[in-house]
């Protein structure tokens, strides 16, 4: 943003002031080459998407570590994957529960071998 708005005639050093970053700070960002780690993590964020895509979303980060750890061969950590899931705001889908038990009238009554009283004179 800064780059551009200098080109448009505006003081690189009013639009750092404006930004509340440090002049040196633009001029080691514009200077910044792509690191190693950088270049990696391209990688795992086009496998995150990928993997993310095939299972339509379901798998949170905790699954998705353990594909991209079979896929590329190698020991991500899982706090690597999430951070960068977040990144790009990636998360998984929460379905929602199903019901464990049905609710039915019971259609079979027992009968009364034992001859117990339900109904009470007194308390």
């Amino acid at each position: 943003m800064i780059q551009e708005l200098h080109e448009l005639g505006y003081s690189i050093c009013e639009l750092c002031n404006y930004a509340k970053i440090a002049r040196a700070s633009y001029y080691k960002w514009l200077n910044h080459s792509e690191t190693l780690r950088d270049r990696e993590n391209s990688i795992i964020l086009d496998e995150i998407k990928k993997v993310y895509s095939e299972v339509k979303g379901i798998y949170g980060y905790r699954r998705i570590t353990l594909n991209i750890n079979r896929r590329l061969n190698s020991k991500y950590n899982y706090k690597r994957i999430y951070r960068l899931m977040k990144y790009i705001n990636l998360s998984s889908v929460i379905r929602r529960k199903r019901k464990k038990y049905i609710k039915s009238t019971p259609q079979i009554t027992a009968e009364n071998i034992l001859n117990r009283e339900f109904t009470a004179d007194r308390p």
